[in-house]
């Protein structure tokens, strides 16, 4: 064996302890809790610890709003002021999110659910209408099937019903590629977050620089093991199917300048045809974030649904 091949096979065998040893660190890492926002609480709770927020009068009906993945509760700053000002809102950082812890496992609907439910149980809250946007949405879901009495009334947004919308890519697949994965969230620079946000909404938005932060607030373990826990949850039963099953009312909304599901009209039509009297609306001039992009109209329709039948 030559002196080159040698020495070539000793860099590569160097380069991939390297990427196991940074493996092995990234994928271990945790994060207690902190406070990120104003309004912003920690709840210490018995399945990991919750940043929460409040708004509004404490004695009106409630309205709860959930985060996309790796989003946290500021997604919702445009829709929280017109809901306040006759409902108590409430806001939360799902685990591995903004403030929240970010633990070593747990990160799927049915977890997620369960803390958010410790907390709406320590808020003594029951019967809101429960709004969550993308992974959000199958934490709605979720939660609605597991603790259908904190669950009066149920928004979907932007998440679609089952796996066979589309996917990210292969590009932004690499991330959640082992070893590669890990490399790219160590030396993500911010422009190149900034250029995966750029999708979750209408082609040509200005993605702020509070979600670029967002997402390097998350480990890496949080990030990897979220879309994979949405997916099986998925796999195993369509969330029209459960939401039908659950007999919660339902209102489903999607940006008709969708980058992520494909088709979302598709997406609405299954909703309403799965679940007896879905309410669902497309919404123009958005993306997969109408809460970000369309505020104001999102916040009317919640508000209106809430207030129906009561």
């Amino acid at each position: 064996m030559g002196r080159r091949v040698k020495i070539a096979i000793g860099v590569v065998a160097a380069v991939l302890a390297l990427l196991l040893v940074n493996m092995l660190v990234v994928d271990g890492r945790t994060e207690k809790a902190e406070v990120t926002e104003p309004d912003g609480r920690i709840f210490k709770l018995a399945d990991g610890d919750l940043q929460v927020a409040e708004h509004g009068p404490r004695d009106a009906s409630p309205i709860v709003l959930i985060h996309c993945f790796s989003c946290a509760m500021n997604w919702w700053n445009g829709v929280v002021p017109p809901l306040e000002r006759r409902h108590r809102v409430i806001t939360v950082d799902l685990l591995g999110h903004g403030g929240s812890e970010k633990p070593g496992s747990g990160y799927t609907p049915p977890n997620q659910a369960k803390v958010v439910a410790e907390a709406l149980e320590r808020l003594e809250v029951e019967d809101a209408t429960v709004v969550g946007h993308s992974l959000g949405g199958s934490v709605t879901v979720a939660l609605s099937e597991q603790s259908p009495q904190l669950v009066g009334r149920a928004v979907i947004i932007d998440m679609p019903p089952d796996n066979s919308y589309g996917d990210l890519g292969f590009v932004a697949g690499l991330a959640f590629q082992p070893l590669i994965g890990q490399l790219l969230w160590q030396v993500k620079p911010d422009f190149s977050i900034r250029k995966g946000l750029a999708v979750a909404f209408a082609p040509g938005y200005d993605v702020p620089d509070e979600f670029v932060e967002d997402v390097k607030r998350m480990t890496y373990t949080s990030y990897d093991d979220s879309p994979g826990g949405v997916d099986d949850f998925l796999g195993e039963e369509a969330l029209d199917q459960r939401m039908a099953a659950t007999g919660k009312p339902l209102m489903v909304l999607m940006g008709a300048e969708e980058q992520i599901v494909n088709d979302p009209q598709r997406a609405l039509d299954q909703y309403k045809q799965a679940v007896p009297g879905a309410e669902t609306h497309l919404i123009a001039g958005a993306g997969h974030s109408p809460n970000v992009e369309r505020p104001a109209l999102v916040a009317k329709l919640i508000e209106r649904f809430s207030a129906e039948d009561r």
